[in-house]
């Protein structure tokens, strides 16, 4: 799950991490309400909401030195529909703003935490290169970035974060300062259930601060039982219609830019298919895992959400019986498809326990399906059928 930027940085003040003094605001009034009554000073920052990074870039970050600057930005900012690397072409609209105090920057850092898969530990990463896409800095000079790599049964340690502060060139009370920030940034990451934390850019002050000047901070769905104060958090605002209806079936879906539907029980099998369609020149329309017990119900749920996709022209179910039997899944597939009216082509592929007894069914269907004895075969039947 996705949280915004005022959002986490309530999280890192709970842990004593370094954040500017800000509020949330939904309309230009109640900027300016808080920009007077609960910040004070003449310099203050108005900075769009939503789940996406880039948003100085797309205009969604502008300073005020003034009041009525600070109404004419939150006026502009406000209802603009924000365009970023990240949000694609088709934007965000902007419902919310975050009002911070201005700071004196003096040097701007990256600081990362997520988890390296390849070895299942954490990993705190930094970078002098504050302000820029870690992506690029990683592509283009990747000696910048540093890597502590963490013990999980003893976290983050002080030399660790002195090694990282040290990285940065930072010295003296500035150097304490970010091992403080370190330390806190990870108890925070851990003690959440994070998935990842980005800080960029961390800054230094004029002042000698170190500061959390943005904040990401995404977290493991799995864990939020654990946290219900964060799932509260959750702006559905921000989601994909499709995926927030999918959530209610407890079907895992993602939405894509393609035309070939993907209905596919485990998530690797999933990723697979998607890679097996693209090679046979097709684009898939989604990610849809609808778990190892499928049936006639969560068939069903998976043809509506993927039938709610205007793009999607074809379907391609590849479900492997390792706990399910296929000839259940097929009678499922059966059913749901009269009980839906699915209109569009349907390419089938079922392999594992009764798979014979299932290619059967679904031939003696008297429905259209076009039944496939391989995932190489299920790709190229699908991607043959939109050529037609």
């Amino acid at each position: 799950m996705k949280i915004h930027e005022y959002q986490a940085k309530e999280i890192l003040r709970k842990f004593n991490v370094s954040v500017p003094e800000g509020k949330v605001a939904f309309s230009a009034d109640e900027a300016v309400s808080i920009a007077q009554n609960n910040l004070g000073g003449n310099l203050w920052v108005v900075k769009a909401q939503i789940h996406a990074g880039g948003r100085g870039k797309g205009g969604g970050v502008k300073v005020a030195k003034s009041l009525d600057e600070v109404r004419t930005l939150s006026n502009e900012i406000l209802g603009m529909r924000l365009v970023t690397h990240q949000t694609g072409a088709e934007g965000k609209i902007v419902k919310r703003l975050l009002i911070e105090q201005g700071v004196n920057i003096e040097k701007e850092f990256y600081v990362g935490i997520t988890l390296d898969r390849a070895i299942s530990k954490n990993v705190v990463m930094v970078s002098t290169e504050g302000g820029v896409e870690i992506e690029k800095v990683a592509a283009e000079s990747p000696e910048k970035i540093i890597k502590e790599t963490v013990d999980p049964e003893l976290g983050l340690q002080q030399f660790q974060a002195r090694n990282l502060a040290y990285a940065l060139g930072l010295s003296g009370q500035q150097h304490r300062n970010a091992v403080k920030f370190l330390l806190g940034l990870y108890k925070a990451y851990v003690a959440s259930d994070c998935s990842l934390a980005e800080i960029n850019p961390l800054v230094l002050t004029k002042e000698g601060e170190v500061i959390a000047l943005d904040a990401k901070m995404n977290f493991d769905d799995n864990a939020l039982f654990r946290h219900t104060d964060i799932a509260e958090f959750r702006d559905l605002d921000e989601e994909d219609p499709l995926e927030i209806e999918a959530s209610k079936y407890n079907l895992n879906y993602i939405k894509l830019d393609g035309n070939v539907g993907c209905m596919v029980n485990g998530a690797g099998l999933a990723m697979a298919t998607m890679d097996i369609i693209k090679l046979a020149g097709g684009e898939p329309a989604n990610f849809l895992d609808v778990g190892g017990g499928a049936n006639k119900t969560t068939v069903a749920n998976g043809f509506k959400i993927i039938l709610s996709d205007p793009n999607v022209k074809a379907i391609l179910i590849n479900i492997f019986g390792g706990i399910v039997r296929c000839d259940r899944v097929a009678q499922g597939v059966i059913d749901a498809t009269k009980e839906i009216n699915v209109t569009i082509p349907v390419v089938v592929r079922l392999e594992g326990t009764n798979a014979v007894e299932a290619q059967e069914l679904l031939n003696n269907s008297g429905l259209n399906f076009e039944v496939a004895g391989s995932l190489k075969d299920a790709a190229e039947k699908v991607t043959a059928i939109l050529k037609k």
